[in-house]
């Protein structure tokens, strides 16, 4: 009996493991489910906002929206049970009737079908059976000339509809006084509201799909026209550049065995060509890659969810202007680059506020910092080409290195200011300052893109957070 009750209570312990494991694996599953799901979403919502995805308008408008309101002649149809019209002729006019209103209904959705004859001539017939119905049973069957009006301005969008639609309803209106006396004004009233209301609502949602496809076409259009654009420019950048490389570099290979002087002065050649090649595809490419700060704020919202720290992003005040926005873009790229590579960081905040003169931007997260330094100089580990080793967030160790450093110089030569060092509850945080529109730089001042020539930080100086946390060491 002892051993039987230790082997169930064995069983029972397995039993109640296996169902706590697969309980945590149930909620691992749940969670990574909403990680993923929420991922998902930032992304739509990125490309959304980059224009990589366009509004699905769903199906076009067919006359299946217009045949519902054939339900309100049920009551004409049970007449012809009750004995209230004669079931012979009522019936026949009943289906002449919808069938009529149906073949209208489906054509009036498709321009070319809407204004051809036929459709009118059907229209013309639907009237004529209305108005027969109505003189001949009056009661529910003055319910089809509402439906008439409704056919009527489906099919009449023109600048001829206020006059139809005017006349329907006065024909409405005459048809059923003669039936129910000044009550029927009633119905002429709503015989004038379904044509215009119809007429309005098609033609809007007609409207609105145009001007949707129309856009479209132009993007897509503007986007060609650019493509080919920079095709040509490169073409004919490198075409001619690479001949002229390729030629001398001939040159100095021939003249090196015997006259080392001129294949140096072709090796100069050579460099003087690169370098002048190099400044004109940077020139050529600035429009793409020019910094956006909505599209870096959303790239480091993305990178530091990957990296398993929460990003909060705040923006307020004036938008700035392009040139500020693209020197604010490098500053969020680098410090969320930085959170994302040296620091335990659980949390960061990015806040865009402004005034009319000037536009504030601060990055702050909660990681552990060397306070062992009271200031940050901008170099240390947190800076590209800074890194220290050793453990702990060096962000502010002196020292060289370029990341902030050379955003420190480019925003002093915006007049701007930049400043990083320890937050006053911890953590480490970055404030840059820039006046809402900059002056047009001298030219030998560095570019705000980082494609200028001036001692500012390139643009392939500063590492893209877009990848997400694996940055390199």
């Amino acid at each position: 009996m002892t051993r039987s009750f230790e082997e169930r209570r064995r069983a029972a312990a397995r039993r109640r493991d296996s169902w706590r494991s697969a309980l945590r694996t149930a909620r691992e599953r749940r969670r990574q489910w909403r990680a993923d799901k929420e991922r998902c979403k930032a992304e739509y919502r990125s490309a959304r906002r980059a224009g990589r995805i366009t509004e699905d308008p769903g199906p076009p408008a067919s006359g299946f929206s217009l045949l519902p309101w054939l339900l309100m002649g049920m009551g004409a149809f049970s007449n012809l049970f009750q004995g209230d019209a004669d079931p012979w002729i009522g019936g026949l006019g009943l289906l002449t009737f919808n069938s009529l209103y149906v073949y209208v209904s489906f054509r009036a959705f498709v321009k070319e079908t809407r204004e051809a004859a036929s459709t009118r001539l059907a229209l013309v017939a639907l009237g004529v059976v209305t108005c027969g119905l109505a003189l001949g049973y009056g009661g529910s069957w003055l319910l089809f000339l509402p439906l008439f009006g409704l056919a009527t301005g489906a099919v009449l969008r023109g600048p001829q509809l206020r006059t139809i639609g005017t006349a329907v309803a006065v024909l409405a209106g005459a048809v059923s006084c003669a039936r129910d006396g000044w009550d029927g004004l009633t119905i002429a009233y709503a015989t004038w509201i379904s044509t215009m209301v119809t007429a309005a609502i098609l033609s809007l949602s007609e409207a609105v799909r145009e001007l949707r496809a129309a856009r479209e076409e132009l993007a897509r259009r503007a986007v060609e026209e650019e493509r080919l654009r920079f095709s040509r420019d490169l073409h004919d950048l490198l075409g001619h550049t690479l001949s002229v490389i390729v030629v001398k570099s001939e040159a100095a290979r021939r003249l090196a065995p015997r006259d080392m002087d001129a294949a140096l002065s072709q090796v100069v050649d050579i460099e003087a060509v690169g370098r002048q090649a190099l400044t004109e595809i940077r020139e050529a490419v600035t429009g793409y890659r020019e910094g956006s700060l909505g599209g870096e704020l959303d790239r480091a919202r993305s990178a530091l969810t990957a990296a398993g720290v929460e990003p909060s992003v705040s923006r307020s005040g004036p938008p700035p202007d392009p040139k500020t926005a693209a020197l604010l873009g490098w500053v969020v790229r680098e410090a969320v680059t930085n959170v994302v590579r040296h620091s335990d960081a659980s949390h960061c905040g990015i806040t865009v506020s402004g005034t009319p003169e000037r536009v504030r931007l601060t990055v702050t997260d909660d990681g552990g910092t060397d306070t062992s330094t009271s200031t940050c100089t901008g170099g240390g580990r947190g800076e590209v080409g800074g890194d220290t080793g050793g453990g702990g967030d060096d962000r502010c160790a002196p020292g060289g290195g370029t990341g902030l450093t050379g955003l420190r110089e480019r925003l002093a030569a915006a007049g701007g200011t930049l400043t990083a060092g320890p937050g006053p509850r911890g953590g480490f945080t970055v404030t840059a300052e820039l006046p809402v529109e900059l002056p047009t730089p001298p030219p030998d001042t560095p570019a705000v893109d980082g494609t200028g020539t001036g001692t500012g930080v390139g643009v392939d100086t500063v590492p893209s957070v877009a990848a997400g946390p694996n940055l390199g060491p």
